[in-house]
C-alpha cells in the first residue's frame, strides 16, 4: 500500500473520530472528562494528519491540546486545594487566581446587611470587622461567602472596614462557572462554607460566653 492510500485512510479515521467525539460530548456533563476526551481526539487527529502532511490540521490541534492539556490541570489543581482547604485550615487561597483586587479606606462600608450579595471578599491586608456581630476578621479570612448560599441572596452582617487594606472580591457567577464545569468542587465548596459557618457560630458563641461571664462578675460585686 502507497502512502497516497495510507494517507487517505488515516484522514478517513480521523474524520470518524472526530464524528465519534462531537456526538460523545453530548453524553458529557461535566468539564474534566470533556476535558480528558478532547486530548485524546487532539492526539488522534494528529497522529492522522501526519501521514498526509496536513501541516495546518497538525499545528491546530497541537495549539488545542496544549489548551486542553492547560485547563485540565486547571481544573485538577483547584479541586485538590479545595479539598486540602476542607481537610485542614479552611482557606480560600485557591480562588485568588479568580479574583478582583479592591482598595478599602477607613470607614468604607463593603456591604450593608440584608442588601442583595453578588460577590464574595478575600482579606489581604487592613482590619476588617462585621458590624452586627462585632467580630474582626483576620488577614486571608473570606467573608460574603454565605450570602450565596442564602435562599434570598441577602448579606446576613454588614462589613466594615476600619484599618486601610486590600481585598480580593470574585463574583458568584464566577463561582457557579466553576461548579458547573466540576460538581467536585462544588461539593468541598459547600462543605467548606458549612465548616466556616459553624466556625463562626463557635466564635460568637464564645464571645456571648465570655460576654455574660463579665456581667455576672460585674453583678456579684458588692455595691
Amino acid at each position: 500500500m502507497d502512502t497516497s492510500h495510507i494517507a487517505e485512510h488515516a484522514g478517513t479515521a480521523g474524520a470518524l473520530f472526530a464524528s465519534v467525539f462531537v456526538v460523545a460530548t453530548t453524553t458529557m456533563r461535566t468539564m474534566i472528562p470533556l476535558r480528558v476526551f478532547g486530548i485524546l481526539t487532539n492526539l488522534v487527529l494528529i497522529a492522522t494528519a501526519i501521514p498526509a502532511h496536513n501541516y495546518l490540521v497538525i499545528g491546530v490541534q497541537t495549539v488545542v491540546l496544549a489548551l486542553n492539556g492547560y485547563r485540565l490541570h486547571q481544573m485538577l489543581q483547584l479541586v485538590r486545594d479545595v479539598r486540602k482547604s476542607v481537610n485542614s485550615d479552611l482557606s480560600m487561597d485557591w480562588l485568588k487566581p479568580f479574583m478582583i483586587e479592591r482598595k478599602c479606606k477607613a470607614g468604607e462600608v463593603l456591604f450593608y446587611k440584608d442588601e442583595k450579595a453578588e460577590d464574595m471578599a478575600y482579606i489581604v491586608s487592613g482590619r476588617f470587622r462585621l458590624v452586627e456581630s462585632g467580630i474582626e476578621l483576620p488577614i486571608g479570612a473570606i467573608v460574603g461567602e454565605l450570602g450565596m448560599l442564602s435562599p434570598s441572596n441577602t448579606r446576613t452582617q454588614t462589613l466594615e472596614c476600619i484599618e486601610p487594606g486590600i481585598v480580593l472580591s470574585v463574583g458568584y457567577n464566577k463561582v457557579e462557572e466553576l461548579y458547573v464545569q466540576n460538581p467536585a468542587f462544588g461539593f468541598y465548596f459547600l462543605r467548606l462554607a458549612s465548616a466556616r459557618l459553624f466556625q463562626n457560630l463557635n466564635t460568637l458563641e464564645q464571645r456571648l460566653a465570655q460576654q455574660a461571664a463579665a456581667m455576672a462578675m460585674t453583678a456579684s460585686k458588692p455595691a
